[in-house]
């Protein structure tokens, strides 16, 4: 039986229901680590129940870094004007521009960026390998490997959050489940903007 202490601190900890709490510690005996690995697997998968459910709501968050020489807009999507006011909902807006103007990502996902660019990628890619001295039956295989590379370092749900603390090192997509597991509903990144002075 979990305790209500041990169910209000993994709450603090996921912000997961408390009857899903007190389930998790249930199902992990007690265990405090396995409780959050349980509810998190539970967040991607009610994430991706939701992900067809369409967003018309949302807000546009924005951060300028204390310089005031570099800043980022950012448009996240929900499905009601409700979640839209919840202060999660835009502290994850937030967290998104702040990182949008720190990592300067140049597509939302890896599937927008265009094949054109993609092909060029992989023509600078083959010709490095082939310079090198890679034998031709590994240069396909060396070359998927860095096209995957490099589209994962422009694409925003792929990164890795900047502020690697406070998020545990999750990338913008797991942070994005995070926040449908929290808040219920679907929520969708649908474009930014970085702006730097002199650019």
């Amino acid at each position: 039986m979990a305790s209500a202490a041990d169910v209000k601190e993994l709450r603090q900890q996921t912000g997961a229901g408390m009857l899903d709490c007190k389930k998790a510690l249930e199902e992990a005996g007690g265990d405090m680590d396995r409780a959050v690995e349980l509810l998190r697997v539970k967040g991607q998968a009610s994430a991706a129940k939701r992900a067809d459910r369409g967003t018309s709501e949302g807000v546009v968050a924005s951060y300028i870094h204390a310089n005031k020489k570099v800043g980022a807009m950012v448009e996240v999507q929900c499905e009601t004007d409700f979640v839209a006011r919840n202060e999660d909902f835009q502290a994850f807006a937030y967290d998104v521009a702040l990182h949008v103007a720190a990592a300067s990502p140049t597509h939302v996902a890896t599937e927008d960026i265009p094949e054109e660019e993609i092909a060029n990628e992989r023509r600078v890619f083959e010709e490095k390998a082939k310079e090198d001295g890679k034998p031709d039956n590994v240069v396909e295989r060396i070359v998927d490997g860095q096209v995957a590379k490099w589209a994962k370092d422009r694409a925003l749900m792929e990164q890795e959050h900047v502020n690697v603390d406070k998020h545990d090192s999750k990338t913008i997509e797991q942070l994005r489940q995070d926040a449908v597991a929290k808040l219920g509903e679907n929520i969708v990144i649908s474009r930014f903007s970085v702006f730097r002075v002199g650019e």
